[in-house]
């Protein structure tokens, strides 16, 4: 059985960028139309077409839903153009994280992708996730879920040498998260609060540029995934806990084995072994530049990532708009 980094020295890594170009051009395309499902229906589509070119035996494992609710790219789908002959690969993908933020031609809307060899990376049902996340340089341990959003502040806070005023966190602005922004605010914590797109604000964290040092609060267990193939990439540390609203959610979670529903998840334990991470810009954001047309052509800009190498590749590519 050869290892996880000879299977995916198969997908290339630069093949993954041209699968997330291919959705984000299509999506670009309805930026600011104000119409969500067709962004995200053209996205999807797109990104499908891609990955069905691709020499691979692939399995959706984080896709568009399940397949009674997503016509295409539905968790358990199988794509490639080498299903039951080429490497088993996973694969974990937001053809068009931010459906909103593109409809309104807001910042931060991204196509995104990761990709593992077959069984590393977690079946994560689609409810929400309590989320910490923090770039690399702490030493291991210093965010704890378990703990209050003040101890983890102060804990980084101690980590980096400074005051926990001076520290400044990233939330999804979202009703459910006031008591979690009063508390931060409440020992002077900044907040920096984002419309959609939690996957670019975890990845905020590794970046100095954005100055944000901590992710806190709930969004998408699948985007949870997606973001801890990147820290994976770049380092990082991360903790999730899978939050259960009804008992249709309990009932999905069983369906992809989960038993224990209280449990904090650790990065390597959503996305483990040899990882490729790759996201093209939608819109302009923190992380990417957004598609331009531009006098007969396209521009993008794209970041691939591969956690074996630790390799971080930033892509601009023009096409031809045919």
């Amino acid at each position: 059985m050869p290892n996880a980094s000879h299977v995916l020295d198969r997908v290339l890594v630069l093949e993954m960028v041209r699968v997330t170009e291919a959705a984000a051009i299509s999506a670009s395309s309805l930026v600011g139309r104000g119409d969500e499902k067709a962004a995200d229906a053209a996205a999807v589509e797109a990104m499908r077409e891609a990955l069905n070119q691709l020499y691979m035996d692939g399995t959706v494992v984080i896709g568009e839903g399940e397949r009674d609710e997503a016509p295409m790219l539905y968790i358990g789908e199988k794509v490639g153009s080498a299903i039951g002959k080429g490497p088993k690969i996973d694969i974990a993908l937001d053809p068009l994280e931010g459906t909103t933020i593109t409809a309104k031609a807001g910042p931060n809307a991204l196509a995104v992708l990761a990709v593992a060899e077959e069984g590393n990376l977690l079946n994560a049902p689609d409810v929400y996730m309590d989320k910490i996340a923090v770039g690399p340089g702490y030493p291991q341990g210093v965010i704890d879920l378990n703990k209050t959003p003040t101890e983890n502040v102060e804990a980084i806070a101690a980590a980096k040498g400074v005051k926990p005023s001076e520290i400044i966190a990233c939330v999804l602005d979202r009703p459910r998260h006031e008591k979690l922004i009063a508390e931060l605010r409440g020992i002077g914590c900044g907040i920096m609060l984002i419309p959609d797109g939690d996957v670019a604000g975890v990845i905020a964290t590794t970046d100095p540029t954005t100055t944000i040092d901590v992710y806190m609060g709930q969004g998408g267990a699948p985007e949870g995934v997606l973001a801890c193939a990147a820290l994976r990439c770049v380092g990082g540390q991360f903790q999730g806990r899978l939050v259960f609203r009804n008992d249709d959610e309990r009932a999905r979670a069983a369906k992809w084995g989960i038993e224990d529903l209280d449990k904090v998840y650790a990065l390597e334990e959503l996305a483990k072994g040899d990882c490729i991470f790759a996201a093209t810009g939608v819109t302009d954001g923190s992380l990417l530049a957004g598609v331009k047309r531009v006098k007969g052509k396209m521009t993008t800009e794209s970041v691939v990532m591969r956690a074996s190498s630790g390799t971080v590749r930033w892509v601009k590519g023009e096409h031809r708009i045919d």
